[in-house]
């Protein structure tokens, strides 16, 4: 029987998994991969180390399942999004650190370009927001900063890719530059339109084009494994961003169908068809997949900090001392005391926008314990997940009778019942929350053979619960009131912004 192996690089771990034909999972093994913060605002990871943790789980994994080399019909990867690196081509080894999703420091960067008029042509070109989020800021900052770097990436010598095109041209011994149209539209250099790099992007950001990768559908058989230590001539067939597998993995294949994956951050994506869909408040834009068949476009708000805070509360503050005892306390307490939290750690996403934004606590009296603010801390992502979908409903033009849900913290009850109340709409957790390792082994066995067709695909997807708005509309809206209070004494808070 054949079996699928999913590699999920995340901003905090690295996972693989295995699965049957029957989307049943065989095997699965999880690393940390603990970012680092060197300075405020900065935060990093070190490309061998995301190697190395990812290597490690697949040839784990495979152990756990059972499954032969033999067995294992194709690879699909799935990745954080957005994240930096760039290497020798001979050596292969890094020239820097990893610059990843949620680093700030080319925050003034862009900012000094959007004052130069640039942001027009850029949110129209790529359908994103000019941001520091997105990867060519950290490309130039990575050529700016270390000697001799942009002549050397003009002569062909250095090789740019986000965390996918990294992790193939590992599995392939540096056979294979390559990324996917998902992980390409993060770039902020990708023409949505062309579906190619742009050269008046390149030019922009002064990166030369020849350290760019080639650019592949997400379903399709791009190389083999050939990397020492593992298993050799295995296809890697399958290749999105972490948000749109999930996506994917969530079997919403038809137009207004949605999603929000609660990880590190929360990310809200709906499929909007054949063509991309312009945002009137500034959602982005983006390529939710390809396949031989059609490319289908997604809209997306991305929430910075979501399951992260939960991290906080245990790593930072140490009121839990594991993320499984949030809810617990959370529910230990009737209503947040009057607290809101607002964790703007770095800066606010969809629909604000804001880089200088930071983290807030508002509300406090001696009344107040840890409890409340474990409490308010999880309503403040359920809050930042319904502030982009109030807009996204708007924007897609398109009804929608429920949000599909995934990630670790949709395992939280009270969490998922207060998104729903929040929304006035259910609020759908399938069995398995691991949609989006999942939606990478469904685009290499749809390119493999594994499943014939998207019906298949959507046998595979059940449903563990749905969460049905039970609280009255005025609570709901005093909620909602109090939030935004605190989320307006958040924004625009830091002034002296990292350069």
């Amino acid at each position: 029987m054949p079996v699928v192996l999913a590699m999920d690089q995340g901003t905090t771990s690295s996972r693989s998994m295995v699965y049957n034909e029957a989307g049943r999972v065989m095997g699965t093994a999880q690393r940390e991969l603990p970012p680092h913060y060197p300075r405020p605002g900065w935060v990093e990871h070190d490309p061998d180390e995301i190697w190395e943790t990812q290597r490690d789980t697949m040839l784990a994994a495979l152990s756990e399942s059972g499954a032969a080399a033999d067995d294992v019909a194709a690879i699909g990867l799935t990745n954080q999004r957005e994240t930096t690196v760039v290497w020798d081509r001979q050596s292969g080894r890094p020239i820097g650190p990893a610059i990843v999703w949620q680093d700030r420091r080319t925050a003034d960067a862009c900012d000094d370009m959007r004052q130069r008029g640039l942001e027009s042509v850029i949110q129209q070109k790529t359908g994103l927001v000019l941001d520091a989020y997105f990867s060519a800021s950290k490309i130039r900052w990575l050529l700016d900063q270390t000697p001799d770097a942009r002549a050397r990436a003009e002569r062909g010598e250095l090789l740019f890719g986000t965390v996918d095109t990294w992790l193939i041209w590992k599995l392939t011994a540096g056979g294979v530059h390559v990324t996917d149209v998902t992980n390409a539209s993060r770039t902020m250099l990708f023409n949505l339109e062309t579906q190619a790099w742009d050269d008046e992007l390149l030019a922009m950001f002064d990166i030369p084009a020849a350290m760019m990768p080639r650019i592949c559908s997400s379903s399709e058989v791009v190389g083999e494994t050939a990397a020492a230590g593992l298993p050799k001539g295995i296809p890697i067939a399958g290749v999105a961003g972490d948000q749109q597998a999930a996506l994917f993995g969530q079997t919403c294949f038809d137009e207004g169908f949605a999603k929000t994956t609660y990880g590190t951050g929360c990310f809200l994506l709906m499929n909007v068809g054949r063509a991309p869909r312009t945002s009137s408040h500034r959602l982005v834009n983006t390529v939710a997949w390809r396949t031989p068949a059609a490319t289908t476009y997604a809209i997306e708000g991305s929430v910075f900090i979501g399951g992260a805070v939960v991290q906080w509360l245990r790593d930072g503050l140490g009121l839990i001392r594991s993320a499984d005892e949030v809810e617990s306390l959370a529910a230990s307490v009737p209503d947040n005391g009057g607290v809101n939290v607002v964790p703007a750690f770095a800066g606010l996403g969809a629909p604000h926008w804001d880089q200088r934004a930071r983290g807030i606590i508002t509300g406090l009296t001696g009344g107040v314990t840890k409890a409340h603010i474990a409490r308010a801390s999880l309503e403040g992502i359920a809050h930042q997940v319904a502030d982009v979908f109030e807009v996204m409903r708007g924007d897609a033009g398109v009804t929608m009778t429920e949000l599909r849900v995934d990630g670790a913290a949709a395992c939280n009850n009270l969490l998922m019942q207060f998104q729903a109340d929040l929304l006035g709409m259910p609020v759908v957790r399938p069995l398995n929350i691991e949609t989006t390792a999942l939606g990478a082994a469904m685009l290499a066995g749809l390119a493999t053979g594994v499943w014939p067709s998207l019906d298949a695909l959507r046998d595979i997807w059940q449903i563990d619960r749905t969460f049905e708005p039970s609280q009255s509309g005025d609570a709901v809206e005093a909620s909602r009131a109090t939030w935004k209070r605190a989320l307006d004494r958040a924004r625009d808070w830091d002034q002296d912004d990292v350069g």
